[in-house]
């Protein structure tokens, strides 16, 4: 990941751009009267850092970014009736709930499950994760079913320098040389 921010902050004008759309983004979702605008500028940004943590396995949005992804798609489906005129078809798979005085005890049921059912998901999805230190990274070998081949990922990774896919590969044959 660190890699990857590096070579973004070098792209110049680009990385302050993707700043100022963030900012612009969080503003526009704190106006009641602009929270579509703003859900519809956040979620192709939110959606990259989505992808973009699985893809590198990033412990520092690997919860957050799906989560907020989950948090648009709930705030366009809310104001679908102002964007359904985008969309090739004309009757929505869903409809806007009916408000009423009750508290709403389901929609935080579900809120509570998928928030779990996320959470556990990406926290069971790698068994290997770079981490930000070789330090944290090797905390997580004494739980490996090969602590050896872990610690010499976490060394390929920390002190090499090497992305994660070749990390990976190293961490395959360590495993296959211990049997």
């Amino acid at each position: 990941m660190g890699h990857y921010l590096e070579a973004l902050h070098h792209t110049g004008y680009y990385y302050t751009f993707i700043g100022y759309a963030q900012v612009l983004a969080a503003l526009l979702l704190l106006i009641p009267r602009t929270v579509l605008l703003g859900t519809l500028l956040y979620l192709p940004i939110i959606l990259n850092i989505c992808i973009l943590s699985f893809a590198v396995r990033f412990e520092g949005s690997l919860l957050t970014a799906p989560l907020m992804v989950i948090a648009c798609i709930y705030l366009l489906c809310w104001h679908y009736e102002r964007i359904k005129y985008i969309f090739p078809f004309n009757n929505p798979p869903f409809v806007r709930p009916v408000q009423n005085s009750r508290f709403p005890k389901l929609f935080f049921a579900v809120v509570i499950a998928t928030f779990l059912a996320v959470g556990f998901t990406v926290t069971h999805l790698y068994k290997l994760m770079p981490r930000n230190t070789q330090v944290d990274c090797e905390t997580q070998c004494d739980d490996s079913e090969n602590p050896e081949a872990c610690k010499v990922f976490c060394e390929s990774i920390h002190n090499n320098g090497q992305d994660l896919d070749k990390s990976l590969k190293d961490y395959e044959r360590a495993l296959k040389q211990k049997k």
